[in-house]
Order: structure tokens, then C-alpha cells, then sequence
């Protein structure tokens, strides 16, 4: 709910959509005032990752400029998305490389940066498709690495983390008092994930996301059988309302391209951010888009006549031992078996 309404200034690259609540950020525990940035970048190399971070500067202070308190990138900013193997090498950062890039960002514009990228554990040496969240000084609140991988290309590249401890993968932590959980692009997709969220106080869940319309592979082809579904207007308001909390998601614009400028991909530029009505409070079009929204859980009442029913309260968990089986009945009356570890899988 938007009490001033949506406010669009700046006719320019970047344009920038707002819904605010009032002239001043919200105070702690009331809420966030959250930016989300798409536009163009690059992919692939150190060069791109020096471009992408000299954008970052300039967005943070453009983001800080409107009192936000959380700046919120697509999906493997920091490197670009379209990764190809022989690119992994040269675009992999540790969790402390990382916060040493993007830390002084956040120190001196004074808001949260969500910032995704291609990590390196510094132990084992595998890699992830991982979000690392900094609050405004600069520490890490959460690194975050994608537990469900989409397409052939994200399982080639990255590892499916938290076999051994699945209890560590989808834990809320705060910003400006308010209760956080990421998600990862595909990840939006799956309702199970933002239950969890829900049941344990979620008040806002961010999900970096590259919804593409098409990406260019290793031998230089354009490849799209078809453009990736639009859920910012299905799956995000959606599981928004479910869970009576604002969903944020974050995407490329337009086009990305590798650093000796041959094409790397097209993406839908749909960004959104969804309140607990199941409303979108701000979307993007196609084009480099900042934008800003309050999001304040107090306004919103119940969604139900009287309140006298609650998807949470309501719930019946003692039902639903299913979904926790390691076997799925299909349509076609076979049976799929979960592998204990996706990264043995045949």
C-alpha cells in the first residue's frame, strides 16, 4: 500500500520509479525503504567486473540520494551471468574479496548492498552462484549460495551447496529492523521456499534474479527456444499475498555484453517489487531502472474479512509429511527419486 502513490522522475537513463510512503526512509522495525537497480553490464572477465563495479558506484550513490537503505542487483552481478566455463577462472572471488570490492560502497553511501556474484570457497575451491549481503558498514550479513540450480549450464558451472547442513540455507537476518531472506532467480519460482521464510517471521524476501530472453554460448550461437517466463507478474505477486510478505525481484535490462564487445545476452528487464496484497508497489520496463519503494508491514491489514483466518495460524502441518519425501509420483505414472546429494546426481 503506497500511501503518496507511485512517483516516476528523471525521464533518463536511469529512470527511476517510486512508491513511498512518506518524504523520510522509515525508522528502524517500521520497515525499508528498498532500490533495486537493472541495466546493462558486462560478463566474463576482469574487465567486466571492474565495469560492473564502477556502475555499482555510481548507482549506490544514486540509490543512497533517495534515502534508501537497501540497494538490491540481479543475479551474478559483480561478473555477469552468462558465464562460460573457460570464464570461471578469471571471474571467481572468495567471500572476503568480495566484501573488500563492495564494502567501501556501502560505507560511504550508508545503505545495505545485496550483491551477487561467482564465488570461490577458499577452502574446497568449488564454486557457487552465490549473494553476498553487506548491511551499511560494510559487514557481512549473509553470503548466501543458490540451492536450486536451473539448467545444464548453472549445474556445469556451480555446486549445489549445504548437503551436509541443509539447516544453514534459507535463515532471515535484519536490515534497519526488518526480517530479510534471499532467494536466488529460480528459486522465486518454488512456494515451498517462501513458507519457510514465512514460518519463521519474513518480512521481506529478496530474490536476485537473470530472466533472459537469450544468452550466446561458447561457439558465438544465440540461443533462445524460448524467452523465460515473466513471473514478476505471476509467481512473485503471488507468492507475495500467500505469505503476507513484499517480495523484491531483481533483473538485468536489455542487453549484456562480454568485454570485447561481442553479445552475451538479452534479458527482460522486469524487475518488480511485490507488497503483501499482491500488488506490485514498483515494476521496471526494458531499460535501466532504479527503482524505490517503502515497504512497511503495519500497512497492511489482514487479508482476510475480520482477520479471523491466517495462512500461517491456519496451517495444518501434521498433513504435510509429502512434501518432505525424497520421491515425487509425475503425471505419467512414473515415480522421480531426489538424490541425497545433487552433485552426484546421474
Amino acid at each position: 500500500m503506497c500511501e503518496l502513490g507511485e512517483t516516476i522522475k528523471d525521464c533518463r537513463y536511469p529512470m527511476v520509479k517510486m512508491c513511498l510512503t512518506g518524504t523520510d526512509a522509515p525508522k528502524s522495525g517500521e520497515g525499508l525503504r528498498i532500490a533495486v537497480y537493472q541495466g546493462e553490464g558486462l560478463a566474463g572477465d576482469q574487465k567486466a567486473i571492474d565495469y560492473n563495479l564502477k556502475c555499482l558506484k555510481e548507482w549506490a550513490e544514486k540509490a543512497a540520494s533517495y534515502q534508501a537503505q537497501i540497494l538490491v542487483l540481479p543475479e551474478l552481478f559483480l561478473c555477469g551471468y552468462n558465464i562460460l566455463p573457460d570464464d570461471i577462472p578469471h571471474v571467481v572471488r572468495t567471500e572476503a574479496e568480495v566484501q573488500e570490492l563492495v564494502g567501501p560502497i556501502a560505507r560511504k553511501n550508508g545503505l545495505a548492498i545485496v550483491c551477487p556474484y561467482a564465488e570461490k570457497d577458499p577452502v574446497t575451491g568449488e564454486h557457487y552462484d552465490t549473494i553476498l549481503t553487506l548491511d551499511k558498514s560494510g559487514e557481512i550479513l549473509r553470503n548466501y549460495r543458490k540451492c536450486h540450480l536451473w539448467g545444464e549450464g548453472e549445474k556445469t558451472n556451480w555446486k549445489y551447496p549445504y548437503v551436509d547442513h541443509p539447516e544453514e540455507a534459507y535463515r532471515p537476518f535484519k536490515v534497519n529492523g526488518i526480517n530479510v531472506g534471499l532467494l536466488n532467480c529460480y528459486e522465486a519460482e518454488f512456494p515451498e521456499l517462501y513458507r519457510i521464510y514465512a514460518l519463521q517471521g519474513t518480512q521481506v524476501v529478496i530474490a536476485p534474479t537473470a530472466a533472459d530472453v537469450g544468452t550466446v554460448n561458447a561457439e558465438g550461437v544465440f540461443f533462445s527456444s524460448w524467452t523465460y517466463p515473466d513471473i514478476s507478474k505471476t509467481a512473485i505477486p503471488g507468492n507475495a499475498y500467500s505469505n503476507k510478505m513484499f517480495v523484491v525481484y531483481s533483473n538485468h535490462s536489455m542487453r549484456q555484453f562480454r568485454s570485447d564487445g561481442s553479445l552475451s545476452g538479452v534479458y527482460l528487464g522486469n524487475s518488480a517489487i511485490a507488497d503483501p496484497y499482491g500488488e506490485l508497489l514498483a515494476h521496471a520496463n526494458n531499460m535501466p531502472t532504479l527503482l524505490i519503494a517503502d515497504c512497511v508491514p503495519s500497512n497492511y491489514m489482514p487479508t482476510h474479512p475480520y482477520g479471523e483466518s491466517d495462512y500461517i495460524k491456519d496451517r495444518r502441518p501434521e498433513l504435510y509429511a509429502a512434501l518432505t519425501r525424497m520421491e515425487a509420483k509425475l503425471p505419467d505414472g512414473s515415480t522421480y527419486h531426489y538424490p541425497k546429494n545433487p552433485n552426484k546426481r546421474s
